[in-house]
């Protein structure tokens, strides 16, 4: 685990790497890599290289990034209105996480929600405070920043979200809608199924709620994207826009009138399509390429891919999905640094993290080791500024 009072242990930490397959953002190779002061100093060709640990022939490949996941709600409510305490939610969430390799994760946390009953209303504040009391105390193993996922049509939004605005761990905003009938919900069949089984709705609730819902949509929906736009163009520091379930073309015009630079899972081909066009880079779910399709009956992320619609993975509910769903990428025609670089670069650049995503020199030395089980990657190890946390 990293702690702020180790800094003077990562400095002086040097850690020599030989015959690993190491991939970094263009190319593999069998090689080397020399680790000092917590960044990637070195790296070498052949076999023999560099003098060190012999890894014989398994991958090293950087530290996974994490855009959006809320694998921490599953530790904070394991079972349908059973809800666990904040900090121990917290500290498996983070274990879980470094264990699937991923060493910088934007923890996605709810601002609003289409039920006021809701762990995410109730747990909001803790777990922005638990995830830096966590951080001080030197406990977690991966870097922690978040993304604040804003439901428009949540009546106080700007009362919840402003206070976070501030906050310089805070690298993602995204602008959600779920109401029902539209986006990802425009199956009401999967919106009853999903409801019904994660929340523990009863048939009776769901129809109540449809109506609820519709009316708070046209409520609050408009003026709230207009407000929070505004509060983050005026940010000091540019706070990146995702969209989120984008599915036709206006879909997408809209965000990119508002500033929006990435698309977070578009739910068809033409908004992917119009994504594209727009510059803007496109997130599908990890789970999604793993499965073979989304459970929402939207596009898959197999398909975007073959079209080369796909720049960024997100492991969003299944934090060990990412790094497998990475390399199924090549039977839908990547090559292998380009689909690692889904789950590492791009993210990171996205995001404006310019000094990790990749095994380049001067860079973070944030990197995994990673064996084949037939063909399924396993994270054996990983380490965060040259240190090992798993």
């Amino acid at each position: 685990m990293n702690s702020s009072t180790d800094s003077s242990s990562i400095s002086t930490a040097m850690l020599t790497i030989r015959n690993a397959r190491i991939v970094t953002s263009d190319r593999m190779f069998s090689g080397s890599m020399l680790v000092s002061h917590g960044k990637i100093s070195e790296l070498a060709d052949g076999v023999a290289g560099l003098a060190g640990e012999d890894w014989q022939g398994d991958y090293l490949l950087p530290g996974l990034v994490e855009v959006h996941t809320d694998n921490m709600e599953k530790h904070l409510m394991p079972r349908p209105k059973v809800h666990w305490p904040v900090m121990p939610a917290i500290l498996a969430h983070d274990a879980q996480i470094a264990a699937s390799g991923i060493t910088t994760v934007l923890d996605a946390i709810a601002v609003g929600d289409i039920d006021p009953d809701s762990v995410r209303m109730q747990t909001l504040k803790p777990c922005v405070e638990g995830l830096r009391l966590a951080e001080q105390a030197g406990l977690l193993r991966a870097e922690h920043f978040l993304h604040m996922r804003l439901e428009l049509a949540e009546p106080d939004l700007l009362h919840l979200f402003s206070p976070f605005l501030q906050d310089d761990r805070l690298k993602l905003v995204s602008l959600m809608d779920h109401t029902p009938g539209q986006r990802q919900w425009t199956d009401l069949t999967h919106y009853r199924t999903y409801v019904t089984g994660k929340r523990g709705w009863s048939e009776q609730k769901v129809d109540k709620m449809l109506g609820i819902l519709l009316e708070r949509q046209q409520r609050h929906v408009a003026e709230n994207r207009q407000l929070v736009i505004q509060r983050c163009q005026q940010h000091a520091h540019p706070i990146p826009l995702a969209s989120h379930d984008d599915t036709t073309a206006e879909h997408v015009h809209e965000g990119v009138a508002d500033g929006v630079s990435i698309s977070e899972f578009p739910t068809s081909l033409l908004a992917a399509q119009m994504a594209r066009q727009q510059g803007l880079a496109i997130v599908m779910g990890a789970p999604n390429r793993v499965r073979g399709g989304s459970h929402s009956g939207n596009v898959s992320a197999s398909e975007l891919a073959r079209y080369d619609l796909l720049d960024i993975l997100s492991s969003d509910y299944v934090p060990a999905s990412l790094l497998q769903a990475a390399f199924m990428l090549q039977e839908d025609g990547y090559a292998l640094p380009k689909a690692i670089a889904t789950v590492s670069r791009a993210p990171a650049r996205a995001l404006g993290l310019h000094d990790r995503g990749e095994i380049a020199v001067g860079l973070k030395a944030d990197f995994i080791r990673v064996r084949m089980l037939d063909n399924l990657p396993v994270v054996i190890a990983a380490w965060r500024d040259g240190r090992q946390i798993v």
